[in-house]
């Protein structure tokens, strides 16, 4: 297989934002606009030789043939090896999960979060790197200056290859690993919660609805809570990935998840309800005829964060979004433990988790997560919230209201 040089030239709009690329379908279907900033993306990691990339996105429209190309050109820009999820899916929790387990180099998410799939709508890409995070702005910089610069990128002259098979085989002089995208993120869940209490919880008269919005959340839903723990079938809705989301917008809030609030707001509603979003990094918590807000649900989460097994020595700390409620600063100062105000974008939280100053964090546009990975945790959240209702045996209305009696009520927004 012989590695081509192929010409080009510099688009100017290939800037990378707080998450990468996102872009119309259509703009990433032009001739040499994915490969050129895929070249970008790899020409900022020098030292990628040998290395390990883990590799697949959230299903959405234009994600496989991405696939197709990034492998040609990771193996013709020396890579050694590349995990990728079978069928080129896999969350970006789990991408998270991957890179640090295996002690990857990197890894490139297929995704434009929460905004709607489909030829006509969008699609994106960005690097984390090996924490496991979001690449910082040094890297997105370099993207940014070698993306204005190109003038050639290399890729493979090779046939696409099998992504829908597990195994393992040779991409030119790279080994290219199909892997299940599920299992080693569900491994970690299983690690982090006490899955046998969720399990008398979710088997006994409890009822939850998880709608996964018909994109990459579905695949875990369906493992954790009805074949671990449990719950019964039909428990998760929605929960086959589909490249246009079903044509919906995979936004967990009430306005996009409005089947679900309306759901929980009937009058045989069940007792909690969840969505999470197009790459699975986002929730929305619900408990029978309440809706929690993304700022209380990090302050009571930090507040109740000994009933998870993980988390039983307490917390280092907590930090939230400049948008996001003060909610979890008060909970930091009645915990004495520090707290922090970031920027928005993930990487900042990064920054604290991996300088051992913070264990929980969150964002009000519906993004929470811990140390355990480098992402916003959709899925995490929900666990969190069904360990803290198992060790409370309160209602998602009780817990919330109980929280605002001991801690006071913060409004935003």
């Amino acid at each position: 297989m012989a590695v081509l040089q192929i010409a080009t030239r510099p688009f100017a709009d290939q800037r990378p934002g707080t998450s990468g690329l996102r872009k119309k379908v259509k703009v990433f279907q032009q001739p040499h606009y994915l490969e050129n900033f895929v070249q970008s993306v790899f020409s900022a990691i020098p030292d990628r030789a040998g290395q390990t990339l883990v590799l697949g996105g959230d299903g959405r429209f234009y994600n496989r043939e991405a696939i197709q190309t990034i492998l040609r050109m990771a193996a013709a820009n020396g890579w050694g090896k590349v995990i990728v999820g079978r069928g080129g899916l896999f969350s970006t929790p789990a991408v998270s999960t991957v890179i640090r387990a295996r002690h990857a180099h990197g890894g490139i998410i297929l995704s434009a979060s929460h905004n709607a799939g489909g030829p006509d709508h969008d699609f994106g890409i960005k690097y984390n790197t090996a924490n496991g995070g979001p690449a910082s702005e040094k890297i997105t910089d370099a993207i940014w200056a070698a993306s204005k610069a190109i003038q050639s990128y290399q890729t493979l002259d090779s046939a696409d290859v099998d992504i829908d098979q597990d195994g393992e085989f040779l991409l030119g002089d790279m080994r290219v690993e199909i892997c299940d995208p599920v299992a080693e993120y569900v491994e970690l869940m299983a690690r982090i919660f006490d899955f046998a209490a969720l399990r008398r919880l979710l088997q006994g008269p409890f009822r939850m609805r998880f709608d996964a919005l018909h994109a990459i959340t579905g695949p875990y839903a369906h493992e954790i809570f009805e074949e671990r723990l449990g719950a019964p079938a039909g428990t998760v809705v929605n929960g086959v990935p589909l490249t246009d989301f079903g044509g919906g917008h995979p936004d967990p809030n009430l306005v996009y998840a409005k089947p679900l609030a309306d759901h929980l707001f009937a009058e045989d509603a069940p007792d909690f309800g969840a969505a999470s979003d197009g790459d699975g990094d986002r929730n929305m918590i619900l408990g029978r005829q309440f809706f929690v807000t993304p700022s209380d649900s990090l302050a009571v989460l930090a507040a109740h964060a000994t009933a998870i097994p993980a988390y039983r020595q307490g917390l280092k700390g907590v930090a939230r979004s400049m948008p996001t409620s003060q909610a979890a600063d008060v909970v930091a100062e009645a915990l004495g433990i520090a707290h922090y105000e970031t920027p928005t974008g993930w990487k900042f939280f990064g920054n604290l988790l991996d300088a051992g100053k913070i264990t929980f964090c969150g964002e009000e546009s519906f993004g929470t997560g811990s140390d355990h990975i480098r992402e916003k945790d959709g899925l995490w959240a929900v666990l969190a919230w069904l360990s803290v209702i198992a060790h409370t045996g309160q209602s998602v209305a009780d817990i919330v209201t109980q929280h605002w009696r001991r801690f006071g009520r913060h409004y935003y927004t």
